[in-house]
Parts: structure tokens; sequence; C-alpha cells
């Protein structure tokens, strides 16, 4: 009677095993503000992510790997370093191009909207009141693979017909924290940020002199990733409402993302070459 109580229990074991997935998981994102921000800003929704994929039958451990740059985040998802990752859409696209078994997992919703603002800006007290009167001036760009920070941006001001040639000077900041503060100090006379970092740097005597449109961010999974792990994190994030783990990265839900999404993004990064 005993030998079968063990062997009953083995096969219990046996079950537990087949049905729970261990797994380590890393999670990229590059700074798009101070890193530790960043890590404060995520760690919420990694810690749901955990304990949503247990209830699924999967034990994750996953952590976090902050990137000091677009370029090697981006190189990062290319070689399959990390395993998933929020991303800009630019950077999606440009890692697509250099793996393109790289994987949409979902993109980000805010109230409803697909959509956020590029804004530029100038000083409070600056004369300039359109893109037109940037012909001559200096202006400061966020990250050489930012989407607003720069293939939107350009995009925005070819159509104003201002190319780099226009400028008197132009240089690449990395963030869009740098961006505000490089121009709130008079460091340049225009700049581009996202409209998060305008509300939050606008007090330091900042206006807006015009306003474009970018799709939400999408979050993606290296090429190769187990299907098990890409349906459950899918899952977690498209059913998550925890408003203050979606407070935690200024979001208020998930939805189905798909190429097609992000069209204008990689004409804007066609046509950067015209800058």
């Amino acid at each position: 009677m005993k030998i079968n109580k063990n062997i009953a229990l083995i096969f219990l074991l046996l079950f537990l095993i087949q049905n729970t997935y261990a797994s380590d998981l890393k999670f990229g994102i590059y700074t798009s503000d101070k890193a530790s921000v960043m890590y404060k800003q995520f760690k919420p929704i990694i810690q749901y992510l955990e304990k949503d994929a247990k209830k699924q039958g999967l034990e994750l451990k996953i952590s976090i790997k902050i990137y000091p740059s677009y370029e090697s985040a981006l190189e990062g998802i290319v070689r399959g370093d990390y395993d998933f990752a929020r991303f800009g859409p630019a950077s999606y696209i440009l890692a697509k191009q250099k793996n393109s078994d790289i994987k949409l997992l979902v993109k980000e919703e805010q109230k409803g909207k697909e959509v956020f603002n590029g804004i530029f800006i100038v000083k409070k007290d600056s004369p300039i009141k359109s893109l037109k009167d940037l012909k001559n001036k200096s202006f400061a760009f966020g990250d050489k693979h930012s989407t607003i920070g720069r293939y939107l941006a350009q995009n925005e001001l070819l159509k104003a017909n201002i190319t780099s040639k226009d400028l008197k000077a132009f240089d690449y900041l990395n963030r869009h924290d740098k961006v505000a503060l490089a121009v709130a100090f008079g460091n340049y006379d225009a700049g581009v940020v996202k409209e998060s970092s305008y509300n939050k740097y606008k007090s330091r005597g900042l206006k807006a002199i015009s306003s474009f449109q970018n799709i939400t961010k999408p979050w993606l999974v290296r090429s190769g990733l187990d299907d098990k792990i890409y349906n459950t994190l899918k899952k977690s994030l498209l059913d998550l409402k925890d408003e203050k783990v979606l407070k935690s990265i200024k979001k208020t839900a998930f939805i189905e993302s798909r190429d097609e999404d992000y069209t204008i993004i990689k004409k804007s990064i066609e046509n950067s070459s015209k800058f």
C-alpha cells in the first residue's frame, strides 16, 4: 500500500513538472529617460507578467536589461541577447529589417487612442512661431533611431521645406529629457520631444510651435522564442486591467498589433535620406 502511494506521488510530481513551464527571460528597454526612471517605470509590469504567467502554468523569472542607447538595444534584439522588448516603432522596423523573424507581441493604447504626439519646442520668449522659421537656426533631435526624435520630426521638417542644409546646426542628444533641457537652457533654438516630456519640462520656459502624431509603441519578441512563452506573454498583456500597473507605464491597455500599423513610420525612415 505504501509503495502504491509512493508511485502515485511520483506520477503527481511528473504531472506537475510537465504542466509547469519554468524559464528565465530577459526584458529589454532603451533609455529614452534616465535609467533609474526607466527601471522604476517598468518593474511593476514585469512583476505582473511573472504573477500572471504562473496562473497560466508558467514559472517565469524576468530580469530587466536597460540599454544605454536605441542602437545597442536594437542590436541586442537582432542578436537574440534578450527575449522581449518595448521599442519605438522605428526601432522595431529597423530591427525587423536586420532579422525578419522578430515578431510583434502587442502595442500600447492610451485612453482608447493608438497614437500620441511629438512636439516641436522652443523657448517661451523665442521669436520662432512655425517650422518655416527654423531656417538658419540650431536644432536638437533625440536619438538617431528615435521615431519622434528623428524620423517623424525630419519628415515634418521636409514638409515645411526644411532640410539639414537649411539649419544653422543640429545634433542628436539621445534622450527626450536632454533635448527639452538643452532648449530650455538656450543651447539650441529648437528641438523635438515626445508630448509627455514637453508636459514635464514646459514649466522650464518652453512652448510648442507644432505637433505631429506617432503610433503607440510596440512590444516585440526575439526570433525563436518558444510559442508557449509568446502566447502567455501576449495573453497576459492583452488581459491586463490593473490600473496601477498600467499607470506606471502611462498607458491604459494593450491591444493587437500588425506590421501594417507602422506603414507611415517605414515611409518616414525612407524619407530621412532626403533630409
